[in-house]
């Protein structure tokens, strides 16, 4: 049986330092738990693409990702993520989801980055498109019917994720 995630951040956070604010700082780390979240509205999905200012995958399009840095439950960190990254008035993003499914975790071997990635895939839907204001983090984001992904140079392993977040 999988230990449930909230355990392995703690793992984590009592071995890793930290940033001044507190959250794990997992950049010597060579394994860390993330989220990847996608935003679905109606057929689409919302994609963004990495800017050239985050360590890894520039260029890359992929959903709204973060790091599991802190002891938060995933739903509050899916908020945080959506709030920070896509700049949406939480109260708002609040009123627009009809449906937050966090899948099951997995790990995941990225031999470009050198890192396990623990990957935990979360669906999110909402009744309309809200006004995207990305942040620092991506430099373009568009709406894409799942069978459009292809057509893009997504991040390694986004397309597995994508299908354990709608399983």
């Amino acid at each position: 049986m999988k230990k449930p995630i909230s355990e392995i951040v703690r793992g984590f956070s009592e071995k890793l330092p930290r940033f001044p604010d507190g959250r794990i700082n997992y950049t010597k780390s060579n394994t860390a738990p993330v989220i990847i979240i996608f935003v679905k509205v109606g057929e689409e999905f919302l994609l963004l693409r990495r800017s050239k200012k985050v360590l890894a995958y520039q260029g890359k399009w992929s959903g709204s990702a973060g790091f599991l840095d802190d002891q938060k439950p995933i739903r509050d960190k899916v908020l945080e993520e959506l709030v920070d990254e896509l700049g949406i008035d939480e109260k708002k993003l609040k009123e627009l989801i009809t449906k937050i499914k966090i899948s099951e975790y997995y790990e995941f071997r990225d031999e470009q980055t050198n890192r396990i990635w623990i990957k935990n895939p979360v669906l999110v839907e909402l009744k309309e498109k809200p006004e995207v204001r990305i942040n620092w983090e991506h430099d373009a984001f568009c709406w894409i019917r799942k069978n459009e992904l292809s057509k893009f140079d997504i991040v390694v392993d986004l397309e597995h994720a994508l299908e354990c977040a709608l399983q």
